[in-house]
């Protein structure tokens, strides 16, 4: 417990000490309940703050997420971010989890369009320098694009481990950098390991190497959600039905066009079983290594997480 008199004899310092330990503050003063706010936010907190009155609105305006009732004072009201028309905690908790839940999600898609699209412009470069044709038509890369964003749409019906909702995550680009550089150069490496053999091995003509690049790009580039999606081992952890579904048809699609009425439209050939087993060999290949990398990849990011702060005061002024 820490009370106002004690508040007031701290200095900025010892306050931010001082709170870090309190779950309850008692007869402070508004712009006591202010330097609170501050000393938690100085200690790296994300402070929010809960009330009703006309003292409470300095610590509603300075804390990250003020929050106030609709039967509150008007001047709380005007200071906070959030105003509950319904007087019932559990909608803060249930927008927490909702909140997180989301951001999850949202990184899922970039973690893989990142890693993916850095990928595929790394190999479309290396290309250039012995193929005497492009990998992929420009019709084919759009086509790409389109089938593939179809694919993850449904990423924001996925679910989330319960794990993932217990403590807050922040929005981490260096972490998002670190994951492209890693997955996107091994995206190029089994892409270049698909040129060689079929040019190198199988010889094959262009439309027919743009077509076989075009279905493994596609397999590789939406399978790979059920790795990613996922710290844990991608079989113990279930994506949602819709997105399974999605990502399966996706895949079944683009398999389906070169047989169909519209490969010729976008330049496709049908594949022969040598060519289409290489595809099919090196997508499974490449599912495999990105859940063994995955695994060295956490470890090591977690062996540079700098020790946590302990837990948030958590408590009513």
């Amino acid at each position: 417990m820490l009370n106002g008199p004690e508040v007031a004899a701290l200095d900025d310092a010892g306050l931010r000490a001082a709170a870090t330990r309190a779950n309850l503050f008692c007869r402070v003063t508004p712009e006591q309940k202010s330097r609170v706010v501050r000393a938690l936010q100085a200690g790296g907190r994300v402070v929010g703050y809960l009330g009703d009155g006309i003292n409470d609105a300095p610590p509603l305006h300075v804390a990250d997420v003020g929050i106030s009732v609709d039967s509150g004072a008007e001047v709380a009201k005007q200071a906070a971010d959030l105003v509950l028309l319904r007087h019932d905690l559990g909608v803060l908790h249930d927008g927490i989890r909702e909140g997180r839940r989301t951001l999850v999600n949202v990184n899922k898609y970039v973690l893989m369009a990142t890693s993916s699209n850095f990928g595929n412009m790394a190999s479309m470069a290396a290309a250039a320098m012995f193929l005497p044709f492009l990998p992929m038509r420009p019709l084919q890369i759009l086509l790409n694009n389109f089938l593939y964003d179809v694919s993850e749409l449904p990423i924001p019906t996925d679910r989330v481990a319960e794990a993932d909702l217990l403590a807050p995550r922040r929005w981490n680009t260096d972490f998002i950098r670190n994951f492209m550089l890693t997955f996107g150069p091994l995206s190029s490496l089994f892409d270049l390991l698909a040129f060689a053999l079929l040019y190198y091995v199988l010889h094959t003509p262009a439309a027919l190497f743009q077509t076989a690049w075009f279905l493994q790009s596609m397999a590789t580039q939406v399978l790979i959600v059920f790795v990613i999606r996922t710290e844990r081992a991608a079989w113990k952890d279930r994506p949602s039905t819709v997105l399974a579904l999605s990502s399966i048809a996706i895949v079944a699609v683009a398999a389906a066009l070169p047989y169909g009425a519209w490969g010729p439209f976008f330049g496709f050939v049908p594949m022969p079983a040598p060519v289409l087993a290489v595809v099919v060999g090196l997508t499974l290949a490449y599912l495999a290594v990105t859940e063994l990398a995955k695994h060295l990849f956490y470890r090591i990011d977690r062996s540079r997480q700098p020790r946590r702060p302990p837990p948030v005061a958590r408590g009513w002024a």
